[in-house]
């Protein structure tokens, strides 16, 4: 794969950029919290002290303009106010809640734990305990952060995604423009050598000649014909894959090293299969040849088809050196290949054969040190 420098500091700058922001937003956030919360205690203590003058007042005296404002102007804290004599008092508590007992003790504990409990005291006498718990406001500002964070994450997500679809988009049209420009610039030399060989069939040479190079040019015409569908929407007709896949074994096994054994084997004789013929073909000499590639050459190649219910499935099986299971999904990616040479879209091109046109599955079975083993699911056409 392409490695960018570049690229790769550009993401590392904005990986920072966005960390950075996004801690400035938390700590903003977490400061407003606390200087709410802190002129919150201000005016709770400003209730104690208006509170501990009325407690401390004559009977018959008139508690005055201000204190009455005081009291009135506290519409969101919930508070217990617990006299010297155990009684208590509630405000901004339901009313129905405000008789039980067990239930204010158990909000007294939590409003402990919330904000320190505010002593109300009169020349050295003790007078009442307030307990009072975090303000509506306070609560929903402290969860801001969590809402702001799931924002931030869903924004990203989507920016992620959109950017995802659109280089697969753009990655798409660039294999399908080489592959057909491919198509085109294979078609020109094809056609001359149609023309030569049917010049070398009027002269005297042996026929023999002629058949085998019929058989490569019509081996380079499926090729054109492969790359040409590329892009393109291909049309799948019913086809035996007993005998696709024997045609496509047959062929590989006779083009082979000496030093391939080859084995093919089908718990049936026949079986139907929307197929592109030319398309499934090019799928499974891909993984014949990607498994003789991890065999280095010499090795044991097998093919066996298995029905399953609605579906029959493929085994491509090697005895080369396997791979570890971390990279069994990522072998499928485009870019991603073991070999020293090659640019990593076989085992792409073979799962969008697989998966897109044909909308079957594709994975890697097993894999170790024995082998690995390819399957290819297909669903029978019945």
């Amino acid at each position: 794969m392409n490695f960018n420098p570049k690229r790769k500091t550009s993401n590392v700058f904005l990986l920072i950029a966005s960390f950075v922001i996004v801690s400035l937003i938390l700590w903003n956030t977490n400061s407003f919290f606390r200087k709410f919360k802190e002129e919150e205690r201000y005016k709770m203590e400003i209730w104690a002290t208006a509170q501990s003058e009325f407690l401390s007042m004559p009977a018959d005296a008139d508690p005055g303009n201000l204190t009455l404002r005081v009291f009135q102007n506290n519409t969101s804290t919930p508070m217990i106010l617990v006299n010297r004599d155990g009684t208590m008092k509630t405000n901004n508590i339901p009313p129905e809640l405000a008789k039980d007992t067990v239930y204010l003790l158990r909000k007294m504990e939590q409003f402990k734990n919330e904000n320190n409990p505010i002593m109300m005291d009169d020349k050295g006498e003790h007078l009442a305990t307030l307990y009072y718990g975090n303000s509506e406001v306070l609560n929903k500002l402290k969860y801001y952060p969590i809402a702001l964070l799931l924002i931030i994450f869903l924004f990203g997500a989507v920016i992620f995604f959109f950017f995802k679809t659109n280089k697969a988009s753009e990655q798409n049209k660039l294999w399908a423009g080489m592959a057909k420009e491919t198509a085109h610039q294979i078609g020109t030399p094809l056609t001359s050598l149609l023309g030569w060989n049917e010049i070398l069939k009027t002269e005297d040479i042996n026929p023999d000649i002629t058949k085998e190079i019929e058989k490569d040019i019509g081996r380079l015409q499926t090729i054109t014909e492969r790359f040409s569908k590329i892009g393109s929407l291909p049309k799948l007709q019913e086809s035996d894959i007993v005998k696709e896949t024997r045609d496509a074994y047959d062929y590989l096994k006779l083009r082979s090293s000496k030093l391939i054994h080859f084995s093919f084997t089908s718990r049936v004789e026949k079986l139907p299969v929307l197929l592109n013929s030319s398309l499934y073909n090019w799928t499974i000499e891909n993984l014949v040849k990607n498994g003789i590639d991890a065999m280095k050459g010499k090795g044991h190649i097998a093919i066996e088809i298995i029905p399953e219910g609605k579906y029959v499935n493929v085994l491509v099986s090697d005895t080369g050196h396997g791979m570890p299971k971390s990279e069994f999904n990522t072998i499928f990616n485009p870019g991603v290949t073991t070999k020293k040479r090659g640019w990593g879209l076989g085992l792409s091109l073979v799962k969008r054969i697989v998966e897109e046109y044909h909308q079957g599955k594709i994975k890697v079975l097993s894999s170790g040190k024995e082998g690995t083993i390819m399957q290819i699911s297909l669903k029978v056409n019945t």
